[in-house]
C-alpha cells in the first residue's frame, strides 16, 4: 500500500527536442549564452553498462518503478516524478537509505508558502543513530596533517569518544537547543564535537582557525555559544601559526561562553590558566561515567548554524535542520556520488566552509573519511593526489580553482600514480572550464566521473550535481539534484528556453531548506535573501544556462557575494577593516571573473593629499589578511575618482561589477552618481 502522502505537483521539465541554431555568446541574463558548436561536442566519459547497472540510482530508480508502478526509464524521468511527487520520493529515499528512526505516516504537508511546508512531521529520530550506525574496528577517519601527522580512527574509536564528548558536554551543562562553537581546523576532534553535539540536541556552529578574531566574533558572537572549542595553533604552507592571542581576545568578547576546550594540537605546554579553560583530554574525563543515549527529535530539530558571507552586514546565521541534511546528504552521496560501504571519500575543505558539513555526512553512507589539514599545494602542488594514491581514495572532491591551477601548470597527476581505486572527482566552489575538464581526463584519469557540483551554504547542499548513471559533457554539470524543482528563469520569473542565461530558482520545497536565520523571529531577513525578487520561489542568485543534454553551466554569481576560489566572502568585513585607515574615504570591493576564477578587487576613493602607494596596499591587505582570513585578501587595490551610491546612499556593488564585466548596467536609475560607473568600465589596473 502506498503511504500517505500530501504532495503538489511540481514543474513540467524541460523539452531538449528543439535546440536553437549557434548564438552569440554573452553572458547578459535573458540573452543565449553558448553556441550549438559547443552542444555539438561528444561526451568525456561515458558509464560502462557494467557502471551503469551497479549503481545505486539504478537500484533505486527500479524500487521506485516497482513502487508506484511507473515507467522511469532514466533520470531525467526520476527527477520529474521526484518533483512531481515529494512525498513519495522522500518517503522512498528514507527508506532505501535505512535511516534509523521513526519515519512516521505522513512524509510531506504542502502549504502556500514554500517555507512553512513540512517534511516528516510526526518522525522521532537523531541523525548520530545513522552517522554512527557502525561500531566495528574498520576505518571510520583517516587524518592526514600537512606536517606528516597520521591517524586512524576506527568506527568503534569515532563512537566511542563521541559518547564520552557527548556525556562531557551534559557534565559542563550543556543541553539540547544550546550552541556549541568549534574554532577548529580539519581534525578528528571536530567531527568529534559536531557529533556529540547532535547527540544531546545542541546545535554545532564552526569557523576555521585561519579567521581572525574579529570575523570569528561576527559569526560566534551572534549565536551565544555556551562552550567553545579551539586549538592552540595550526600548520598551514609549512609554517605553525598559533593562535593564543586570538583566542584570548575572542574568549574576552564571548560572554555566554562558560567553558573553553583547548585541543593541544601544535604544542604540548598547557595553553591558560583560567578556570573555565581545559584541556581536550580532560574534558572527555568528565563524559566517562555519564551514559546517555542519543536523544531523538523532530526532522526540523536544528543541527547546524553556517554563515553567509556578510554582504550587506555582519554574516547570516543560517539554521539548518537536522533531518533536512541527512537526507539531503544521503541522497547526494548515495544515488549522485555512488558512495558505497568502505568507500574513501575525501574532500579538501575547512570547517568554515559547507563542504565539511557535507563531508561528515558522508559517514552515514558508511564511508571512511579521508581528513586532510594544511594547505593543497605543500609540499608541491600534487600533494593532495599522492594521498589519492597512498590512501585509495575513491572519491576526491575539491575545488575547480585548484584543478585549473595544476592544469595551467602543465601538471599531470596521473603520471606515475596508481589512482586506480578512484571512481569520482568533483569539484565545486566556481565553475569547472571546459579545458579543465579536457585536462582531467587528459592526465588525471579516462575512467572517472567528473561531476562539477553547485549549491551553497544556503542549502548545505546542491541544486545541481553529477549523475554516474549518464555521459560527461565538457564544460557542464550534468543535471538537476533529485527532489530540487530547479528552473533558469528571467528577469520577470518567467521560465526560458534552451541555451539562454537566467537566474537559478528553485520552485517547490525541499528538505535542506533552512528553517531560518538565527535571531530573524519575523523571517524578514530571510525573505529578503531568498524570496523578495520572485515571491515563493527560491532565488540562489546565480546566472545558469540550461543545455540540450539536460545539464547546466553556471556563469557566475547574479548578486554582490564574492566568491574566489569558491569561497563566499561578503563585502561587508572588508569594508570594516578599510574604514581604519583615514588616508582611504570610500571603497567598494567585487569579484572580477578572470580565467574561470573569480579575484577580488578593492576600489578606493582617497582623502585629499593622500596617494595609493605601495605600502599603502601592503598596509590593507595585511589588515584583511589578520583581521578577516587570507582568502578576504584583495589581489588588486585600485584607486577611482568617485563610488556609485544609491539615492539611499548604499554603495552600488552590483553595478560596478557589471561595469568591470562591459554588462549593461540594470537599475541606473537608482544610482545618485551612475556617471562614475565609466571609471570602472576600462579601468587600467584590470588588466
Amino acid at each position: 500500500m502506498m503511504p500517505r502522502h500530501v504532495s503538489a505537483p511540481g514543474t513540467a521539465s524541460a523539452d531538449f527536442s528543439d535546440v536553437p541554431g549557434a548564438v552569440r555568446c554573452t553572458s547578459r541574463i535573458g540573452q543565449a549564452a553558448m553556441t550549438s558548436e559547443t552542444w555539438r561536442d561528444g561526451p568525456l566519459w561515458t558509464p560502462t553498462p557494467e557502471r551503469v547497472a551497479a549503481a545505486q540510482l539504478t537500484a533505486f530508480r527500479r524500487r521506485m518503478q516497482e513502487a508506484y508502478g511507473t515507467s522511469l526509464p532514466d533520470t531525467p524521468a526520476l527527477h520529474e516524478f521526484s518533483i512531481r511527487h515529494i512525498g513519495e520520493f522522500w518517503s522512498q529515499l528514507w527508506d532505501f537509505c535505512s535511516v534509523v528512526g521513526e519515519k512516521g505516516d505522513v512524509a510531506f504537508v504542502d502549504a502556500p508558502d514554500m517555507r512553512d511546508a513540512r517534511f516528516f512531521p510526526e518522525a522521532r529520530l537523531n541523525v548520530v543513530d545513522t552517522l554512527l550506525r557502525r561500531d566495528d574496528d574498520t576505518p571510520a577517519l583517516l587524518f592526514v596533517r600537512e606536517d606528516g601527522v597520521r591517524e586512524t580512527w576506527s568506527w568503534h574509536q569515532l563512537r566511542s569518544t563521541v559518547s564520552r564528548a557527548a556525556g562531557a558536554l551534559a557534565a559542563v551543562g550543556i543541553t539540547a537547543g544550546d550552541v556549541v562553537a568549534a574554532w577548529l581546523p580539519n581534525c578528528p576532534q571536530a567531527y568529534v564535537v559536531a557529533l556529540a553535539a547532535a547527540w544531546i540536541g545542541a546545535i554545532f556552529t564552526s569557523a576555521s582557525p585561519e579567521f581572525g578574531a574579529p570575523a570569528v566574533l561576527d559569526r560566534f558572537g551572534q549565536v551565544a555559544p555556551k562552550i567553545l572549542f579551539a586549538v592552540d595553533g595550526y600548520w598551514y604552507g609549512g609554517r605553525c601559526f598559533d593562535t593564543a592571542e586570538k583566542l584570548a581576545a575572542v574568549t574576552a568578547e564571548l560572554a555566554t561562553v562558560r567553558n573553553v576546550v583547548v585541543i593541544h594540537y601544535v604544542h604540548e605546554r598547557p595553553h591558560g590558566a583560567a578556570a573555565n579553560v581545559c584541556d581536550w583530554r580532560d574534558f572527555l574525563t568528565r563524559g566517562e561515567h555519564v551514559s546517555i543515549a542519543p536523544v531523538r527529535g523532530g526532522f526540523d530539530v536544528p543541527q547546524y548554524v553556517l554563515y553567509s558571507s556578510g554582504t550587506t552586514g555582519r554574516p547570516k546565521c543560517i539554521v539548518h535542520r537536522a533531518g533536512g541534511l541527512l537526507l539531503t546528504h544521503l541522497k547526494e552521496h548515495r544515488l549522485h556520488c555512488d558512495i558505497r560501504p568502505g568507500d574513501r571519500v575525501f574532500y579538501f575543505t575547512t570547517t568554515g566552509w559547507m563542504m565539511w558539513n557535507w563531508l561528515l555526512g558522508a559517514l552515514a553512507s558508511e564511508a571512511t573519511l579521508v581528513v586532510y589539514d594544511g594547505s593543497p599545494m605543500y609540499p608541491e602542488p600534487l600533494a593532495l593526489f599522492d594521498l589519492a594514491a597512498d590512501l585509495d581514495i575513491t572519491l576526491f572532491g575539491t575545488s575547480a580553482r585548484y584543478l585549473d591551477s595544476l592544469r595551467r601548470s602543465g601538471l599531470q597527476p596521473g603520471s606515475g600514480r596508481d589512482l586506480s581505486a578512484l571512481r569520482t572527482i568533483t569539484s565545486t566552489g566556481s565553475p569547472l572550464l571546459p579545458d579543465a575538464f579536457d585536462w582531467v581526463y587528459a592526465t588525471v584519469k579516462r575512467d572517472v566521473h567528473l561531476a562539477s557540483i553547485s549549491g551553497g551554504t544556503d542549502i548545505c547542499g546542491c541544486f545541481v550535481l553529477g549523475d554516474p548513471t549518464r555521459p560527461v559533457f565538457r564544460g557542464e554539470i550534468q543535471g538537476p539534484a533529485l527532489g530540487m524543482a530547479v528552473d533558469v528563469v528571467d528577469d520577470t520569473g518567467r521560465p526560458v528556453p534552451v541555451g539562454v542565461t537566467g537566474e537559478l530558482v528553485c520552485t517547490r520545497p525541499f528538505p535542506s531548506l533552512p528553517l531560518g536565520f538565527w535571531g530573524d523571529e519575523d523571517r524578514r531577513r530571510y525573505t529578503e535573501a531568498y524570496f523578495a525578487v520572485f515571491p515563493d520561489i527560491w532565488r540562489h542568485g546565480d546566472w545558469i544556462t540550461r543545455t540540450p543534454h539536460g545539464g547546466f553551466v553556471i556563469s557566475g554569481r547574479s548578486d554582490a557575494t564574492l566568491n574566489p576560489g569558491g569561497v563566499r566572502i561578503g563585502t561587508a568585513e572588508i569594508y570594516r577593516q578599510v574604514a581604519r585607515f583615514p588616508q582611504i574615504m570610500d571603497a567598494v570591493a567585487i569579484g572580477q571573473q578572470v580565467d574561470g576564477d573569480e579575484r577580488i578587487v578593492l576600489f578606493v576613493t582617497l582623502a585629499d593629499g593622500a596617494q595609493l602607494t605601495p605600502e599603502l596596499v601592503d598596509e590593507v591587505q595585511t589588515a584583511i589578511r589578520v583581521n578577516c582570513s587570507p582568502r578576504h585578501v584583495p589581489a588588486r587595490i585600485l584607486a577611482v575618482p568617485d563610488v556609485p551610491r544609491t539615492h539611499s546612499g548604499k554603495i552600488a556593488e552590483i553595478a560596478v561589477r557589471d561595469a568591470v564585466h562591459g554588462r549593461p548596467v540594470r537599475g541606473v536609475e537608482a544610482l545618485a552618481n551612475p556617471e562614475c560607473l565609466a571609471y570602472f568600465r576600462e579601468h587600467p589596473g584590470l588588466a
